[in-house]
C-alpha cells in the first residue's frame, strides 16, 4: 500500500503542502501520496490517529494545530522541545509518534542560498511568537555572531532569551530602540498580512542590511516595502522558508533532500 502523508489544519484549503510535496515525490522518485486535511478544532488527536491506522506515516502541521502535536508525541527533537510546538510527525517503526520543527531550518536553509554563510552576523528579530521561537536555535547554531530580539510586549522578548541562552548569545531591547544597525533584520510577526510595520527604529537598516519577512505574497510585504525605502540592501520574503521546512519534513520521512530550487520558481510564478 503506497504510505499516506498529510497536511493537517483549520483551515487548510489554502495550504500549498500538498503541491510542493507531491513536486519533491516526484523529483525524487518516492511513490507516496499526500493530502490536506481539514480537523476540526477540537479533535485534532483523533483525526491523525485515524489517519495513522489508515497507513498514515507522517504529516505536516499547521495553524492551530502545532502546540496540540507537541503535547501528542512519544519523542521530540531537540528543535521541537525548545520551539514548544511541533510542525513535522512521524510515525517510527514501533509506533511511537515523534515531533520535529523544521520552520526554523526552512528560513535558515532559505538565508543560506540567498546570502551565502550567516557566520559572525549581527541579527534582529522581530517578534517573540510562535514562529519567532522556531527559529532561534537553527538561527544561533548557524554560526550568527548575536541575536537581539524586540516584541511589542518586552517579557515575552525576556521569556525567549532567557530560555535560548545557552545556545548562544542572545540579548533583549526595546522594539523601538535607535541606537544600533544589523547586518540582517527577520520580520516574525504577521504584521505584513494587515499592511502594517513593526515599530523598528529606521536606525537599525543601513545600506548594508538585509531584511527578511516571513510572510510572502505576489507583491513585496508592508515590511519588505518600508525596509527598501530606509536603504535595505536586499528584502526577501517567506516564500522559500515554506518551500524549505517542507524539504526538511521530507527528508525527515523519506531520508531524501529534494531540490528546493524548481518548486520555489513554480509557486513563484502561480502566485
Amino acid at each position: 500500500m503506497t504510505e499516506r502523508y498529510a497536511v493537517f489544519g483549520n483551515p487548510i484549503s489554502h495550504s500549498k503542502s500538498p503541491k510542493i510535496h507531491a513536486m519533491f515525490a516526484k523529483e525524487t522518485a518516492q511513490s507516496i501520496t499526500y493530502e490536506a486535511i481539514l480537523a476540526p478544532v477540537d479533535e485534532f488527536e483523533a483525526s491523525f490517529k485515524d489517519f495513522v491506522v489508515a497507513n498514515g506515516r507522517g504529516a505536516n502541521v499547521t495553524v492551530p494545530f502545532k502546540e496540540q502535536a507537541f503535547a501528542l508525541c512519544d519523542e521530540l527533537s531537540e528543535q521541537a522541545k525548545l520551539a514548544g510546538a511541533v510542525n513535522t510527525l512521524s510515525v517510527l517503526a514501533n509506533g511511537k509518534i515523534r515531533g520535529d520543527n523544521t520552520d526554523g531550518l526552512g528560513i535558515v536553509a532559505d538565508l543560506q542560498r540567498n546570502l551565502g554563510s550567516l557566520q559572525g552576523l549581527d541579527v534582529l528579530l522581530v517578534g517573540a511568537g510562535g514562529a519567532a521561537r522556531g527559529c532561534i536555535l537553527p538561527l544561533l547554531n548557524a554560526g550568527i555572531a548575536k541575536l537581539t530580539i524586540v516584541n511589542r510586549t518586552q517579557v515575552k522578548a525576556e521569556t525567549l532569551a532567557n530560555l535560548f541562552a545557552p545556545f548562544g548569545n542572545v540579548d533583549v531591547l526595546p522594539i523601538e530602540h535607535s541606537g544600533q544597525s544589523y547586518d540582517l533584520i527577520i520580520n516574525s510577526t504577521s504584521s505584513s498580512l494587515t499592511g502594517d510595520v513593526p515599530n523598528i527604529s529606521t536606525n537599525s537598516i543601513t545600506p548594508q542590511t538585509v531584511c527578511y519577512d516571513m510572510m510572502y505574497g505576489k507583491q513585496p510585504t508592508a515590511f519588505n516595502l518600508w525596509a527598501t525605502a530606509q536603504g535595505a540592501r536586499q528584502t526577501i520574503d517567506g516564500l522559500g522558508m515554506l518551500v524549505g521546512q517542507a524539504a526538511e519534513s521530507f527528508n525527515i520521512w523519506r531520508k531524501v533532500k529534494p531540490n528546493v530550487e524548481p518548486v520555489l520558481t513554480q509557486l513563484r510564478a502561480e502566485l
